[in-house]
């Protein structure tokens, strides 16, 4: 498992094999790495593609779309559509999508490692159509051998831009609904440092199964005690029945994904920090990203182990709010005192100097997390007598150490075009002093 940036050995693991008094101490420890990795993320996502393409009105209009605005075809007009623009060539960039596929991929990329994705693709996959470019531009370290086959289209999302630069969205959903329960296997989710889900897969027509294979997961990774990770996905879906996500979260769901605007339909509260406090009063740890004020972290801790931050005090609506952010996170059930604990840090670098992307920047952000998650895991299966673990721990480093990484990522995705990275972080920024990574 890798790291983002210069840290001190201690910040390694296993400990670094130059020194042959720890080495042959950790040799001693060391528990043997399964033959699946022995340590993976589980998602669900709607397999969809992005596909952009540059049309005239005249084309808007043939079709019955509404200029600027968002349209849902059918299978039938979708298909055509497609192949008019692979026919005249205009189609200018195919992307796999899913918020869930999104993270898995970037997780994978991040830490070389494997992550597995459960959801639908085409049975009869083509050379150079969607499915194809799907699977292309998607990490070899995501296991898609899970994957339900169907016979017809996963979603496709067009974004057709016109001459003036208009935006016109088409949106053909496909059969990545069609997802069964019996297609989501026990013991790989058994085995997973997290489940990741997003609030999508439970909004879906009369009769289509995904919701059931959703819950069919959550139900085993209650039983195997493996955290779930919600992403609201879009603040409209929650605005619908906030109530209803409340009581969601609650019941099924121990760490949150959310930017600003979601948080204010979950909670009803603007302040980003605010938001992810209330949210503690349903999961054990939340990420909230609020564009260009940065992103902010909240959990809970053992007050006996709490940590003192060396960073400046920061105001806010919960004064010196971060005091504490060198604590590493916690489940609340597994504290004796539980408190809570919050981290906030303003955007890497002050942000790119040209946003090429917003879409993905708040999945980037949550892959970093659940890097730190599963480092958590392999260390603990790994080195089991470590002191790291004498406590039941939900993440590796510190919050405040967590929130550096997810912004750094973030970065990364607000500076490409595609919501999908293309390789790792560097493992030394020569932009940065070495004292940023200490912590």
């Amino acid at each position: 498992m890798k790291f983002p940036g210069k840290r001190k050995s201690k910040h390694y693991f296993p400990v670094s094999a130059r020194d042959p008094l720890l080495r042959d101490s950790m040799l001693q420890e060391m528990q043997p790495e399964s033959e699946g990795g022995a340590s993976y993320i589980v998602g669900i996502d709607q397999t969809m593609v992005d596909i952009e393409a540059r049309v005239d009105e005249s084309f808007v209009a043939r079709y019955g779309l509404t200029p600027g605005e968002s349209n849902i075809l059918n299978d039938e007009m979708s298909e055509a559509l497609y192949q008019e623009l692979r026919s005249h060539d205009l189609i200018s960039h195919q992307f796999a999508g899913g918020t869930v596929g999104n993270t898995l991929h970037n997780y994978s990329v991040l830490a070389d490692d494997r992550s597995v994705l459960l959801g639908v693709m085409c049975s009869n996959v083509k050379i150079g159509d969607y499915a194809y470019r799907y699977l292309c531009n998607t990490s070899s370290r995501v296991d898609l051998n899970y994957l339900q086959g169907v016979d017809g289209a996963i979603g496709r999302c067009f974004t057709l831009i016109s001459d003036t630069g208009e935006r016109t969205f088409a949106i053909s959903p496909g059969k990545m609904n069609e997802l069964h329960a019996s297609s989501v296997p026990e013991e790989v989710i058994a085995g997973a440092s997290a489940l990741l889900l997003t609030s999508y897969l439970l909004r879906s027509k009369p009769g289509e199964p995904m919701p059931e294979a959703t819950m069919q997961a959550i139900e085993y990774a209650k039983k195997h005690q493996v955290p779930v990770v919600l992403t609201l996905g879009t603040q409209y879906v929650i605005a619908d029945d906030p109530q209803a996500w409340r009581d969601f979260l609650r019941d099924h769901v121990s760490i949150l994904a959310m930017n600003e605007d979601e948080g204010f339909a979950l909670t009803g509260l603007k302040d980003p920090l605010m938001a992810a406090d209330k949210a503690l009063e349903w999961v054990d740890l939340v990420l909230c990203t609020a564009g260009p004020n940065g992103l902010f972290m909240a959990s809970y801790t053992e007050e006996e182990f709490k940590r003192t931050t060396q960073h400046p005090l920061l105001p806010g609506a919960i004064a010196e709010f971060n005091q504490y952010e060198f604590s590493r996170a916690m489940r609340r059930d597994c504290c004796q005192q539980p408190m809570k604990i919050y981290s906030h840090i303003a955007p890497y670098m002050g942000g790119p100097e040209k946003i090429m992307n917003t879409n993905g920047a708040g999945d980037g952000a949550l892959s970093a997390l659940l890097h730190d998650i599963a480092a958590n895991g392999f260390h603990r299966t790994s080195v089991p007598n470590s002191s790291k673990h004498a406590r039941d721990y939900l993440t590796y480093s510190s919050l405040a150490q967590v929130c550096k990484y997810a912004n750094r990522v973030s970065y990364q995705v607000l500076n490409q075009h595609s919501p999908r990275l293309t390789r790792g972080l560097p493992e030394r920024e020569d932009s940065l002093e070495e004292s940023y990574w200490e912590r």
